[in-house]
């Protein structure tokens, strides 16, 4: 039995130079582990509460003092001498000590870096990979050590970069490799050649909160258009090696029953958004839309998911907020058929599981994703392996915060050797 001893916090920077959390704990035996916490930028209204200071005078308001002072002060204190390996029952205390429907009182960027330092002191502890740990929570059924298909956000846009277009991410997924090392090269070889053609082109090469390229476009087809010339030019083929997603952040362009698509002029309503949904599944190897609509839009969500072959993903993000109430609502409405998972939303390592059983439950397919502010922490690349949902969406080859993750599910390949399985997710579309 290791007991936690102690817990301590402090302040860092994420990605885009805000405040967020990292906290340690060390257990009796002496044992260490530390996290830190993302943050997101284009944020559902359904999220747990990132609790923030306030004071204009440090940080523009954006501080985690308060936060780090309930991390020390509230919950250490109660976790003081608990097993680490009770990960259930330490994140429900925390819950408990909250108090509220939306971790609003201690903060869920609080709860979130102790769940997930006890998780790792947890491993540690037993001496095995974070992700055979995490594995024991959600086991495989057939015992498969799965590396995801790499979701690459190439090219940024919407609110994380300045608008550039009015879609939020351009992704590539290279699906016709055969091993997740094989995918990051065609990854990185067509973001190298991406920055080509952009110079070519006289564009800038500024890069977007996720690490794509976020020249102003001249609409919102122009990404496709420059990343069908990198995958030509890197030499894969569009439609076989490589295909497309977007995260459209729908919620970012919603205003007053109607959806704003300013590089395009356009003023549309949700069938009208539909359809120009439709036009660029048909021109453009998309398979995979996220946040198509504005987060209280079900109806929209309800009928493009219906309209829509199977053999598509349909993505909801704000729409879930990674709650398991909402996605219980999803399933029964059939909203969509997948699924995107953020720690942050919800706050608890535990919360997160369930919701990603819930979803497998169901037959939902679920991404486990970063966020636009983000950190060194590699934890999402051991959930994403120990889930075995076969997709990772962590942005473009590029950025430290970005190749921490893709540079630590390379080290698992490594030592998995023969037992890791790339995913290669049977996107048909």
């Amino acid at each position: 039995m290791s007991k936690i001893k102690s817990i301590i916090a402090w302040q860092v920077l994420d990605s885009r130079s805000v405040p967020t959390i990292a906290a340690k704990v060390t257990l009796e035996n002496s044992i260490e582990a530390h996290s830190f916490v993302p943050s997101g930028a284009s944020t559902g209204t359904y999220e747990a509460v990132e609790l923030r200071d306030g004071d204009s005078g440090r940080f523009f308001g954006k501080g985690v003092l308060k936060a780090i002072k309930n991390i020390e002060e509230i919950i250490a204190a109660k976790l003081k001498g608990e097993e680490v390996s009770e990960q259930r029952k330490i994140d429900q205390i925390m819950i408990d000590l909250d108090a509220s429907l939306n971790k609003e009182n201690l903060g869920a960027n609080a709860i979130l870096a102790v769940s997930l330092a006890v998780a790792k002191a947890a491993a540690k502890d037993k001496n095995i990979p974070l992700y055979d740990y995490l594995l024991s929570f959600s086991p495989n059924p057939d015992g498969a050590y799965k590396l995801p298909v790499p979701m690459l956000n190439l090219l940024n846009g919407g609110c994380h970069a300045n608008w550039a277009s009015d879609i939020q991410e351009y992704m590539i997924l290279p699906v016709g490799a055969k091993s997740f090392s094989q995918a990051m090269q065609m990854g990185a070889e067509i973001y190298q050649n991406l920055k080509i053609i952009l110079k070519e082109k006289n564009y800038h090469l500024g890069l977007g909160d996720e690490g794509g390229f976020s020249p102003q476009f001249k609409n919102n087809q122009e990404p496709f258009e420059l990343l069908n010339k990198a995958c030509r030019l890197s030499g894969y083929s569009i439609g076989e090696d490589i295909k497309y997603a977007i995260d459209a952040a729908a919620n970012e362009f919603y205003d007053k029953n109607d959806y704003h698509l300013k590089k395009e002029n356009l003023k549309l309503n949700s069938q009208e958004l539909s359809n120009y949904y439709h036009k660029l599944i048909k021109k453009y190897p998309i398979i995979s839309l996220e946040d198509v609509f504005a987060e209280d839009d079900w109806a929209a969500f309800i009928d493009f998911t219906k309209d829509l072959d199977p053999s598509y993903q349909v993505v909801g993000d704000d729409l879930y907020a990674t709650n398991i109430k909402l996605i219980k609502k999803g399933i029964e409405k059939k909203a969509s058929n997948a699924v995107l998972i953020k720690l942050n939303q919800i706050g608890t390592l535990t919360e997160t599981i369930e919701a990603i059983n819930l979803a497998k439950e169901a037959n939902m397919k679920f991404i486990i994703s970063h966020r636009s502010g983000e950190t060194e922490d590699t934890f999402i690349a051991d959930l994403a392996v120990a889930m075995g949902g076969g997709q990772i969406k962590t942005g473009a080859p590029a950025r430290g915060e970005r190749t921490a993750k893709y540079n630590r599910l390379l080290a698992i390949e490594k030592e998995l050797g023969k037992r890791a399985i790339y995913s290669n997710f049977p996107f048909s579309a």
